[in-house]
């Protein structure tokens, strides 16, 4: 007889947010196609926001953002999904989200944006020296970059991802930072 946990069930249910997340990316919008995006990053940054440190190699990302779902403060917000694989065999994960592009000035802009991350390392509570133990398999994924428009359909964005559980599952959090560049391009 088949038993499906509530962790199964927690999967399941973030997998089907998942792929309504991508649809509504996906799905073009009246003002705005939306943009690919890919980059590379270094995987696991030391920084003081993290107890990390621990994994190797860099990171892939290939992802994409919507058309434009609302303006605040001059900002485009749009929803974004994105995936990245470690080159060395380490944590993969997925974001979803929103990010706003607010100008800055000629061609430049900053996009923070907050999400939530599902990844493929250890979700385990405690200490480990081979790999991060994240201590939940969903993360809050917040970010930040700063970027050149290039031209009309491509920009730039040098910009950092961060992804940990901000301590709601217990205070051993060792979150990790991936710092990289990224290349986007208009639909």
């Amino acid at each position: 007889m088949l038993t499906t946990t509530r962790l199964e069930i927690a999967y399941l249910k973030l997998l089907a947010l998942s792929w309504a997340a991508l649809i509504a990316v996906i799905a073009p919008t009246a003002a705005h196609a939306g943009e690919l995006f890919g980059g590379l990053y270094v995987h696991d940054v030391k920084t003081p926001l993290d107890e990390s440190g621990l994994e190797s190699g860099a990171d892939v990302m290939v992802g994409i953002r919507g058309g434009a779902i609302a303006h605040l403060w001059h900002a485009q917000l749009q929803p974004y999904v994105f995936g990245a694989l470690n080159t060395s065999g380490n944590t993969d994960f997925a974001a979803a989200g929103i990010s706003a592009r607010f100008p800055i000035g000629g061609k430049w802009y900053l996009r923070p944006g907050i999400g939530l991350a599902i990844h493929d390392g250890s979700a385990g509570k405690f200490f480990r020296t081979d790999k991060i133990a994240f201590g939940s398999r969903v993360l809050a994924e917040p970010e930040i970059a700063i970027g050149a428009q290039l031209n009309r359909r491509l920009s730039v964005e040098a910009s950092w991802v961060h992804m940990s559980h901000g301590q709601l599952f217990g205070k051993e959090n060792p979150g990790i930072d991936d710092l990289g560049v990224r290349l986007n391009f208009a639909l």
